[in-house]
Parts: structure tokens; C-alpha cells; sequence
């Protein structure tokens, strides 16, 4: 067991905004909901080795487009939702795994953890973040006898937009419900789902993927003196990584349709296409990388990720590109039912390149 403390929520926020390729929620968002816990309370991170095969377990997460204005999301929301998936199932939920890394999302469960007592398990949903909710279920979307729980909390109070949410049913329909909840609210939404015990979780999710995410924050933070280049070269270094390309991004496109953000990024040669986080990379009408692989653009004069909302024609980007067997992963990636949603938003082929 772990406690978790400041050092780590500025390493899980500093290693999850790369492994959020492009979306992944926010830099400032992270460190407000993992300080918020680590002031509060402690905390505490366990691995599934810890617990009981049968401890109920429970994904937490934020469904929205992080392009979205006039979202919002408070630490307690992350707690209320919680709440209401506890209250919708006999058995007690012991902990809490994130459905996916990012900026924000690694740090999902902290707050829970030090208000309710439960703990933050070192696994997720998948060891990247994506797009959908059917992405980081651990391969039940596919099952329609698999009933579900889904619970969401959240919206902007000022637009009398706040709603919570409970349903039942199967993934893929429940994960539906949710994504136009989040709409509702104002974009974004926090959600606790999938009560499984930890057997399960075990087999199925990406274990280790907050360890993951806190060593190669770790690795970026140590290299912070030697400058932006140095943190970039730490990062793809702790990755098995490369640079794809560097340059200034000359276009970008992007439209907000059903609360996910879609588009592309070009830089140099190299165009990226994006459903929230970055899908696939091409050049010269070759495919280069494709998710789950991890494409991320990092700043020359930082060191530190550009996300897809922040970013603006004429940013200088270096474009990283992490083999996808270099991250942990989950089922819910290798489920190919989950890709021809996003392959209709993104207009081109994933499923064939993700799953060979």
C-alpha cells in the first residue's frame, strides 16, 4: 500500500498528460482534484494482490469533449457519483480503478479515497486515455448479457445544468445514456461504473497502469533542470519512443458533435487525426501509427504536452509516437466492437491496424 501525497499527484498528472495523447481531460483539473485529496485525507494505492478475489471494485472516470465550454466538474462530483453507484448495488465497493491515464484522469478515485475510504487500485480501464466509455469497460462491451450500473454526477450550476443519472443495462447502451448526459450537463460529467470484483478487474484491466503513469511522471520531473529538451528526451526515452516529426503546426480542424471532439492536426508532413485523443498518424499516405499506439505533441519550450484543445496553428510541437506493446492495456481496446463508432467519426480504418 501506498499513500498518496503531493509528490504524486504532480508525477501522475505529469505522466498521465502524456499517456492522455492529445485529450485525456486537463493539466489544471488533475492537480486540482488530486491536491483537493491529498489536503483532505490520504489517499491510498493498492495493487490487486492486496485484496480479496471477490472485493467489488468500481471504474470511476470523466465522459466528455475536453474542447467543451461550459463544462464543470468538482472534486465532490467525482465522490457523488461514487455514492449513487453504491447505493444502486448490494455488494460494498472497496476501491476504485481509473477508467483510462491522462492529465486529469489518473488522478480519478483520489478524492473517493480520501472522503469515503475506499482505495485507488493500480490498474485502469486501459493504460492510455480514449474516447469511449465502451474503450475502458475491460471487453464487456461486446457482452449484452452483462448488466451494468452506471452512475453520473455533475453539470454546470450556473446554467441550472447539474444532473445525476443511474442506469442499468448493457454497456455499449448505458455508455450511450451517459455520453448525452454529459452533453446535458455542459460537456463533461463524472461517472462511476462497472462494479466487478477484482478477479476480474485482475484479468481483464490494465495492471500497474497508475505505477506506470507515476514512474514516467517521476522520469519527467527529475529531468526538469536540464531544461525542455531534456524532459522531452526523458520521456520518449522512458517510453521506448521516438519523435515523429517537428515543426509548427500550420492546420487543424475540429468540431465538437454528441460531446467528443473530432478532427486533425497537421504538422510538417505528418497529419494527425483525432476523436478526442490523437487515432492515427500518416504521412505521404502512410499509415505510421495507429491507437492504441500513443501519439502525443509536446512543447519545444516546455517540455511538457500541447493537448489537442490547447493547441493552435503556428504552436512549435515535437510529435511523439510510443508503440502501443510499450504501454499497459486493457480488454476493452482489444474488443472490436468498439472501434466502428469511432472509425465513423474518424472517417478512416483503425480496427484493422489496433488489433493486428
Amino acid at each position: 500500500m501506498r499513500e498518496l501525497d503531493l509528490n504524486a499527484v504532480h508525477a501522475a498528472v505529469a505522466g498521465g498528460s502524456v499517456l492522455a495523447a492529445g485529450g485525456g481531460g486537463w493539466v489544471d483539473h488533475g492537480m486540482l482534484v488530486g491536491t483537493t485529496a491529498v489536503q483532505y485525507g490520504s489517499p491510498k494505492l493498492v495493487t490487486l494482490e492486496e485484496l480479496e478475489p471477490d472485493a467489488m471494485i468500481a471504474t470511476v472516470s470523466a465522459i466528455g469533449a475536453p474542447a467543451a465550454i461550459g463544462w464543470e466538474m468538482r472534486p465532490g462530483d467525482y465522490v457523488r457519483a461514487l455514492e449513487l453507484l453504491m447505493e444502486a448495488v448490494d455488494e460494498p465497493i472497496v476501491g476504485t480503478v481509473t477508467a483510462q491515464n491522462g492529465s486529469s484522469t489518473t488522478c480519478n478515485g483520489w478524492v473517493a479515497s480520501a472522503v469515503l475510504g475506499t482505495v485507488v487500485v493500480d490498474a485502469a480501464g486501459d493504460g492510455r486515455a480514449h474516447p469511449t466509455g465502451k474503450m475502458g469497460s475491460f471487453g464487456l462491451a461486446a457482452d449484452d448479457d452483462y448488466e451494468t450500473v452506471q452512475a453520473v454526477a455533475g453539470g454546470n450550476r450556473a446554467e441550472n445544468r447539474y444532473l445525476e443519472v443511474v442506469t442499468r443495462g448493457t454497456v455499449r447502451r448505458t455508455a450511450n445514456v451517459l455520453r448525452t448526459a454529459s452533453d446535458m450537463s455542459g460537456g463533461f460529467i463524472a461517472c462511476a461504473r462497472n462494479p466487478l470484483p477484482a478477479s476480474f478487474v485482475a484479468e481483464h484491466a490494465a495492471v500497474g497502469a497508475i505505477s506506470f503513469a507515476l514512474s514516467l511522471g517521476e522520469s519527467i520531473l527529475a529531468a526538469l533542470d536540464g531544461g525542455p529538451e531534456a524532459m522531452i528526451q526523458a520521456t520518449a526515452d522512458h517510453l521506448g519512443g521516438r519523435i515523429l516529426e517537428r515543426g509548427a503546426v500550420h492546420a487543424k480542424t475540429l468540431r465538437t458533435e454528441n460531446a467528443f471532439d473530432i478532427g486533425m492536426v497537421a504538422v510538417g508532413e505528418l497529419e494527425l487525426g483525432f476523436v478526442n485523443e490523437y487515432m492515427t498518424a500518416e504521412a505521404a499516405g502512410e499509415r505510421l501509427a495507429t491507437f492504441p499506439d500513443v501519439l502525443a505533441t509536446l512543447s519545444p519550450k516546455t517540455g511538457r504536452i500541447i493537448s489537442i484543445a490547447n493547441l493552435r496553428e503556428g504552436d512549435e510541437v515535437c510529435v511523439l509516437h510510443v508503440p502501443k506493446a510499450n504501454v499497459p492495456l486493457g480488454d476493452g481496446v482489444r474488443e472490436p466492437s468498439v472501434y466502428p463508432e469511432v472509425e465513423a467519426m474518424l472517417g478512416k480504418p483503425l480496427a484493422d491496424y489496433a488489433l493486428a
